[in-house]
Order: C-alpha cells, then structure tokens, then sequence
C-alpha cells in the first residue's frame, strides 16, 4: 500500500466485529485495527511513543509469559520497534542461556556423580574435573553441581588426609624402633620397666596403621603410600621381636646362670658381672672373634665417621636439599651397627642427627612460608583490574614461572597439600586468560597464513596474465606491491614461516623471470650505449647532434627498462662521464681563446673604458667625445684618423641640453655579439675588403633625410597625453618599412613593380634594409659586453645631466619672475631648441614692463598646449575653454601661442599657484 494512497475508512462490519486476542490471529487488513498481540502483551503494539512500548514489555515480562508467546511477540514487534523489542530479546536470550547451562549442568552432573561412584578416585581426575568445567562455563555455583562439588572436594580432602595419616604413621614407626634401639645400649633392667609401655605402643601402633588400610578411601590413595605403610609396620614388627626376644633371654639368663647370655653386648656383660665372671677373660676366650669385632668396629666407625663428616658439612655451610639424604646414612649405619660404634662417635653423631632434625623443621616451614607467597602471586593475577592484568603471553611466562618455583619448593622440603590446592586452581583460572589468548593466537595465524597462501595464488595468477606484457614499469610497481603486502600479511611462527617462505621465494621467483631477462638485455644495451659515449667524448671534435642523440637513445631505454635504483644511478654516471668530460674540454679551450684578446677587441675595451672615465666625471662634452670614439673603434677605425672622422662627428654632436637628451643612443644590437661563422649578405656584415678601404671613405657625410611632411588635420582627441602633432609613420602599426606601407608596395609579387625595385634591382629605388651603417669587425664576448655597459653608463649620465640642466633652467625662470629681474633671465641655448632669441626677448621685455593682470584662459592653454593635467578646482573651466575653441574660425591653438601666453603669465603679478601650473607645463613644453 502507497504512503501517499487515501486512507479507506472502516467498513460497519469491522468496526462491530470484536478483536482476536490469540497470539496466533492473523495481521488484521486495516491499518486502524488493533494489533492482534495488543491485548496479550498490554497494549505494547498501540502505544503512541517507543518508551511505552518497552514499558508495557517489561510489564508483560513481569507476568512470566510462555517462551511461544514471548517468540511470537518479539517476531512482530522487532519489525516495528528493536528498541521497544530489546528487553524481550535479552529475555529470551536469558532463557537460551539458561537452556544452555541447564544442559551443561546435567551433563557436568554425570561426570561428578561418575566420579564420585569410582571405589578407587583418582585425585588429579577430581581436580581437572572442576577445571574444565569452569572452563566450559558450567554453573558450578548452582545445584546440583554446587552439591556435587562439594562432595568431590571432601572426598578429595578425605584421601588427602589419608595419605597425610600414613607419612605420620611413618615416622611414628621410626620413632619407636628408634627408642628400642637405644634400649639396647642401656642396662638390661631399665629396657625391662620401660618394656610395657613400648607393647603398649607398638600394639596401637598396629591398631592404627590397621585402622588406616580399613578406611574407605584407602583404595584412592596414591600408589606408592601403601607399600610404604606395609614396610613401616614389618620393620617395626622386625625391631620389636628381636627385642622382646633380647629381653626374655636377658631375664632367664639373670635367674639361671647356667641360661645363655642374650645377644646384646651391653646386656651380656652386665649378667657377665653379675655372676662374677670376668669381662676380659670372656674376651679373652675367644681371641679370634674379638679380632673380627675389632676389625668390624673399625670399618662401621670409618664408614660412620665418613658420613657424620658429610653431614656436619651439609649443616655448616647451612644446605637444605642434602641435610635430609645426609642424616638418613648416618641414621641407618647407627641403626645397622649401633652395639659396634663408639660412645664419644655415638654421642657425636646424635648431636648432629639433633641438628639436622631442628634443620628440616625450619626448611619445612621456610618452604611453606614460599609456598604461601607464590599462592599470593598467583591469586593476584586474578584480582588484578580488567585494564592491569597481564596480556596473554606475559600471563604464560608468569605461571609458567610460578609453577617452575613450586616443584623447586617442593624439592627441598616436604610437600603441602593445602596450598597446592590452592595454588592450583589460582593458576588454572588464570590459565582461562592464557587460553582465551591461545585461541586467539591460533585463529591470527591461520588468518595469516591464509592470507599469504591467497596472496601465493594472486601472485602466480598474475604471472599467467602477465606472460606476454612488456610493460616492465608496471611490471616492477605491481611485484614491489606484491613484496610490501607479503611483508605486512601479519605475524606467522618460525615453524609455519619456514614451511610457506619456498613456496613465495619461488613463486616471486618464476614472476621476475621475464623482468631479469628484459633487465639483462638493457643493460647490455646501456653498456653498448657508454661504448659509443666514450669513443664520442675521446673524439677530438665533439657533435652535438650525435650527443643528443645518443642521450634520447639512452632516455628511452632507461624509460621502457627500469633497473634497481642504485645500479641504474651507476650507470648513468659511466654513461654521463665521458660527455660531461668531453664538454669541460670544450669549454676550457673555448675560455683560452675568449682570453686571448685582439687587436680589434682591444681597441674597444680601451675606448670602453675611456668612456666610463667619462661618465664618471660628469662632463657631458667628454662624455659625447668618449661616446665618438667608442664609435670609430666599433667600426673598425683607427685612432690616428681623427682628422676625417671625429671632426665631422663632433660638429654634428647638439650642443644644448635637450639636444642631448634628445639624442640617439648608440645601438649596438646581438650582431655585434654574435658567433663567429654567422653568414650576412650586403653591407649587413663587413668583409675584410671593408675593413681595408681607406678612412675618406668611411667619412663620407650622410645626406640629410628629408623632413616629415606637415601634419594637414587628425582626428579629433582631447584625451590627455594623446599626441596629435606627429604624423603617423614608423610607431609600429604601418610596419617597420621608411614608407610605413603594408599594402602592395614595391617589393611584394602582386605590387605594379617587380621585386627589384625594392632591393635595388634595376631601375628600382634603394632597399629600406640597405640604408642601415656598414657594421665594424665582430668583437668578442668581453669587449661586447664592455662596450654595451658603457654605452648604456654614458646615455644614463646624458639623460641625469640634460634633466638637472633642465630643472635649474626652471629654477632661474620662476625666479626672474618672483623678482621680476630681465637680467636673471636663462639664455636661449639654455632655454633650449624651442625658444629662439626673439621669444626670449619677448619674455624679457614681460618681465621689464609693469605687472598687469592675468587672465585665467592663459593658464588654462598652457596645459593644453602641454597636455598636463589640471587641478581639480580649474577642471570645469578647462572644459569651457575646449568647448569654446572648438567654436572659434581661424583661432590658433594653444600649441601655437604658449610662448604668447608664457610671456603673458611673466608680465602679471607672480602666484605660488599660477608658479606651480606653469613650472608643471613649461616641463614638458620645452622638452619637445
């Protein structure tokens, strides 16, 4: 249905039907019906704002709906509104969870009750059993797992304390058999009153280590604690036979002399003294055995001594590993042959057994003290903030250095279950890090590895495609792509690097074949090319032309064949060398000839300088004479002719300022500069037979040219600085031709005279390119470049000189004016070419007669005749006066009367202003 398509109105038959409120109804056909869920779920489907709507899905969450009912909703309303459906969506991923871990749980539930079924429990089943659950995510916190840990963890405990039970029972036998021993180096009658207590002993001794093979979790103990209660109790049985036996024959042999002596020594003598019999003469008896026992108390006391030396050693130098093996030979040589050793080594060796018990106690507890700190290090890996805690592979190294430092603990003392309990299971949760970082690891390298085998297969498809290209430039750009995506496709281990690093190598290999190859060829190419360079820089005449040529050759090989950068650098510079070489000799030879200087050059440098000197000095005749002879030395004339050349030069030079102002520069063009070899034709260059005609020749006056005809009439132009005295002739619009026309003149095909005519031919005028002056000899590049600055110098200082003479001639005027004195008056050569001695004469008798007034119409036509502007307050007066000369017949115009009208100004009353505009006018007036 469109947006924008007019809404229906609701049929009566609608409006009057009541709404469905199963969950299952379909969508209703209107758009004004309610949503069938409206109902179930509160109104969440027709509330106005998307706040409400998530509002009334909390409600209706509150009320426990079924999970079909809650899929359903969350179907239709995650299409209208995922805001309004995010707290049923996290519900029912609530449940999902729960689903989940109900189902782990039963399964987590068999494997605890299996175990915990086992007659025969394995401890490290037990403990895994709980890692791996943790580590799965099973709710170990809730039932029946909470329960079923519980259980696991006391029978755990209960086999542990079995196994304790037993090491106890363990020493207990040894401390009993320990005390029978030392019975039998006492008096026979103190072994018999303490022999009670010792049956008493040793037969709860049985009772208890009976007591223990009986308990139910004997089966689950470790393996190895049974034979050794079992041999605990036979050498026990063993000692205390023996002595029973000893004793009973030690009581009979007291009532009845005649009875045997028991088998300890200590006993057998003292019945021997009691029946009076002497000690020695038994000993005597039997001289062959006391040698034997002599022999034998010997070696134990060697032996003994050998292992007390050990063991005193051990407690010195304050060892913890080796006291307990040291003190167990010492102990079992005084068990196996106590009757056979010293009292002094006796007494000796029980000492230090004294203090190597005190030792292992304090080992005991100094390696309980290290284990109490390494379960502290190791809970608080855990307990350590989500932002401090160590990555994933610090994580690894530090429990893997924890667990290293507790099997060296437990080396040199006697284990404690206790906290290896709890140092376990602080290292395996912090595991979960290690393994959550492993997997991570793992799913990075195979990405990795899967990007560099992808990268592989692009690279040799690319060498398939590119099998027959021979644009190399691409070529490299595209393969040093290749190298730098290689390099950075991530991190890969040793093992994995080594196994895909061949098979890149030779598949980048097989894609640079066909670049070495074409690389190989260039550089033969460009070794041939530095061949040719060197023959051509050793040649004594070096061709520019093959020089560029070879160049472009080498340009377009160095461009269709890129080489490494380096070696390309090489041999462009074994290349470069022989030409540049070849180019610095070039130029050295031609910089010794440019400082040989000629005679010709010479004589120019020397008039150059001689007119520097002038310009210096400031004198504008010297600087006219230094400028003629510059001219007689460029065109080739010697200085000892001045008779025939410099006189008719000097008597032409203008002798006023503005004839010196006005006056040509000498132009010296490129032609005097130009290379040697250079063609001309005509009187363009001079050849040597010029250079020899005689100096009459060279004198001959020029005719005069003939005036410009008088200007007639021109369009009409006020406009300021506009000049309409000088007729149109060679300003660069009529061409540069002497007659300025551009039409068909002389000279051109369609033109009613031939070409001769303009070049001199028969019966024709001149040519226009022939009236140029003959040049001189072709000077060098110093003398060109000396003559040109000083020529330039001189017409500076020229022009500097006619404009100061030219200001002070202003000076002098406005001040014969201000003082109204003839006599200050400027001369006429000094007022210049324009004012003749009759004006002058003219302005003197202005300034002779009384002031008069001035009109200001004659200011006003001294601006216009020199087109100076006027100030701003005269300016609508100036426009009058155009306009009314305009209407006047036969008026002269201002051009004409502005020595009239000077002399009109200098007959009034002198004005600082009128002094200004008519300093502003004669400035440019006597210029012309």
């Amino acid at each position: 249905m469109s947006l924008f398509s007019p809404r229906k109105a609701p049929s009566p038959s609608n409006v009057s039907e009541p709404a469905v409120n199963t969950p299952t109804s379909p969508k209703p056909a209107s758009q004004n019906a309610a949503h069938p869920l409206d109902t179930v779920t509160g109104g969440a489907f027709s509330a106005p704002t998307s706040g409400e709507r998530a509002a009334r899905i909390r409600e209706w969450l509150a009320t426990d709906p079924s999970l079909e009912q809650m899929n359903e909703v969350f179907k239709e309303l995650s299409h209208r509104d995922r805001g309004a459906a995010k707290p049923l969506k996290e519900k029912l991923d609530e449940l999902k969870r729960q689903k989940s871990q109900e189902q782990m749980s039963v399964e987590w539930a068999q494997k605890a009750q299996g175990l915990i079924d086992q007659s025969r429990l394995n401890l490290a089943d037990a403990l895994a059993w709980q890692r791996d659950a943790a580590r799965a995510g099973a709710p170990l916190s809730r039932e029946p797992l909470a329960a079923l840990r519980q259980r696991l963890a006391e029978r755990v405990k209960a086999i542990e304390d079995l196994q304790h039970q037993v090491q106890v029972e363990r020493e207990a036998a040894v401390l009993i058999a320990q005390r029978i021993e030392v019975l039998s180096t006492k008096p026979w009658r103190d072994a018999q009153q303490i022999a009670e207590t010792l049956r008493g002993d040793v037969g709860q001794w049985q009772q208890q280590a009976s007591a223990l093979s009986q308990d139910p979790q004997w089966p689950s103990v470790d393996v190895k604690f049974p034979p050794m209660l079992d041999a605990s109790r036979q050498q026990l049985q063993l000692v205390w036979e023996a002595f029973e036996a000893a004793l009973a024959q030690a009581v009979a042999a007291d009532a009845d002399p005649q009875s045997p002596l028991p088998a300890v020594p200590v006993w057998a003598d003292e019945l021997r003294s009691a029946r009076g019999q002497d000690v020695s003469a038994a000993a005597e008896k039997s001289p062959q055995d006391t040698q034997a026992q002599q022999e034998k108390r010997a070696r134990v006391a060697a032996e003994l001594e050998q292992a007390l030396a050990v063991l005193e050693r051990e407690l010195a130098e304050g060892h913890g590993k080796a006291t307990p093996k040291a003190a167990a030979d010492v102990r079992g040589l005084l068990k196996s042959h106590g009757r056979l050793v010293p009292a002094a080594l006796d007494a000796r060796a029980q000492a230090a057994l004294g203090q190597a018990g005190e030792l292992e106690g304090w080992q005991r507890w100094r390696a309980d003290q290290l284990r109490e700190e390494l379960v502290a290090k190791a809970e608080a890996l855990l307990q350590a903030p989500e932002g401090q805690r160590l990555g994933g592979r610090k994580m690894q190294e530090t429990l893997r250095s924890l667990r290293d430092q507790w099997k060296a603990t437990d080396q040199g003392g006697q284990p404690n279950h206790a906290l290896w309990k709890r140092f376990d299971e602080a290292c395996t949760e912090a595991h979960k890090l290690v393994e959550t970082w492993l997997v991570q690891v793992r799913q990075q390298a195979e990405a990795h590895k899967a990007q560099r085998l992808a990268i592989i297969e692009e690279l040799n498809a690319w060498t398939l495609a590119h099998a027959d290209s021979s644009d190399w430039k691409a070529q490299v750009r595209e393969l040093h792509a290749f190298s730098e995506r290689w390099r950075e496709a991530g991190h890969l281990s040793e093992k994995a690097f080594a196994e895909i690093q061949p098979v890149w190598k030779n598949a980048m290999h097989k894609a640079h074949e066909r670049l070495e190859g074409a690389q190989a060829e260039s550089t033969a190419r460009r070794k041939a090319l530095i061949d040719e360079a060197t023959a051509l820089g050793a040649a004594p005449m070096l061709r520019i032309d093959v020089v560029k040529a070879l160049q472009q050759r080498w340009q377009a090989e160095a461009h269709a064949v890129p080489l490494e950068r380096k070696y390309e650098q090489k041999l462009w510079e074994a290349f470069r060398q022989p030409i540049d070489d070849a180019f610095a000799r070039k130029s050295s030879e031609r910089e010794k000839a440019a400082t040989e200087v000629s005679a010709h050059d010479q004589r120019v440098l020397d008039a150059s300088r001689a007119l520097d000197a002038a310009s210096a000095s400031g004198d504008a005749q010297r600087i006219r004479a230094a400028m003629n002879e510059l001219e007689m030395a460029l065109a080739g004339q010697a200085r000892a002719e001045p008779a025939t050349t410099v006189a008719p030069r000097a008597a032409a030079a203008p002798q006023s300022t503005q004839e010196a102002e006005a006056s040509p520069a000498v132009e010296v063009g490129s032609d005097a500069g130009s290379a040697p070899g250079s063609e001309s034709s005509g009187a363009d260059a001079p050849t040597e037979a010029s250079s020899a005609e005689p100096a009459a020749a060279l004198a001959k006056p020029v005719p005069p040219a003939a005036p410009p005809k008088k200007l007639v009439a021109v369009r009409g132009d006020d406009r300021p600085g506009m000049k309409k005295t000088e007729p149109a002739g060679r300003d660069g619009r009529r061409g540069d031709r002497p007659d300025g026309r551009r039409d068909g003149a002389p000279g051109r095909p369609d033109a009613r005279g031939g070409r001769g005519d303009a070049r001199g031919g028969p019966g024709g005028a001149p040519s226009w390119r022939e009236e140029r002056e003959p040049r001189g000899p072709r000077l060098g590049d110093a003398a060109f470049r000396a003559q040109r600055q000083a020529i330039e110098s001189a017409q500076a200082s020229l022009r500097k000189l006619a404009a100061q003479a030219h200001g002070e001639v202003l000076t002098q005027l406005m001040t014969a004016w201000q003082q109204r004195d003839a006599e200050q008056l400027p001369t006429a050569q000094a007022l210049g070419a324009r004012v003749n001695a009759a004006n002058r004469t003219a302005w003197s008798t202005a300034l002779s007669k009384p002031a008069a007034a001035l009109s200001g119409e004659t200011v006003l036509r001294l601006e216009m005749a020199a087109e100076v502007p006027t100030p701003a307050e005269h300016l609508s007066e100036r426009r009058m006066l155009q306009l009314q000369l305009l209407t006047r017949r036969h008026a002269a115009a201002p051009a004409d009367t502005w020595v009239e009208d000077v002399a009109a100004v200098l007959a009034s009353n002198h004005d600082a202003g009128v002094e200004r505009r008519l300093q502003n006018a004669l400035k440019a007036l006597l210029k012309r």
